[in-house]
């Protein structure tokens, strides 16, 4: 009884962590978005954020979603639409897919695969076919872009990645 209620409470305590990881994702390059305007079918759209960071939306023309969370797209939406064409428009922002992250170094497979909130260093490994027996688990770096300044940094095996982030690890010397 004591491990399914441990259980439960690790469950719902990591639910909280991944919804929060969901909920302060920004938006870049290689989304793709899903909008929908309800009871207006015309104005759903399914979409890549592309190289510039704009979307175009119906009746409201280019947006800028970089760097912006989907609840901040969504609140952009609205307020284009609201009053020149809808009375109260009620908008979603979803994430259809997260644009991908890279793995390359001492991995059986380097390459871009898809991301998932919450996901770890040694889950990324596994993605790409395991270590290759040269590794060093100490010397694992990330390169990310963090409000426009490029950060590369040692981290752990255990470490939560970010999309668009590029893993390497480098070889041992023994």
């Amino acid at each position: 009884m004591i491990r399914k209620i441990t259980f439960i409470i690790l469950l719902i305590s990591s639910f909280g962590v991944f919804s929060n990881v969901i909920n302060n994702y920004k938006l870049d390059t290689g989304d793709e978005i899903k909008i929908v305007v309800y009871d207006e079918p015309d104005l759903m759209v399914e979409l890549i954020i592309n190289d510039d960071g704009f979307i175009n939306f119906p009746l409201i023309g280019s947006v800028s979603v970089t760097g912006k969370t989907t609840s901040q797209v969504q609140k952009l939406i609205y307020d284009g639409l609201l009053g020149d064409y809808l009375l109260n428009p009620s908008v979603q922002v979803d994430i259809v897919n997260y644009r991908p992250f890279y793995i390359h170094g001492e991995v059986k497979k380097p390459g871009a695969y898809p991301y998932q909130p919450g996901m770890r260093i040694d889950q990324a490994v596994a993605l790409a076919g395991g270590f290759t027996g040269r590794e060093s688990k100490a010397k694992i770096y990330i390169k990310k872009t963090i409000d426009g300044e490029v950060i590369n940094e040692n981290v752990a095996l255990t470490s939560v990645i970010s999309a668009g982030d590029t893993i390497t690890i480098e070889q041992s010397f023994f």
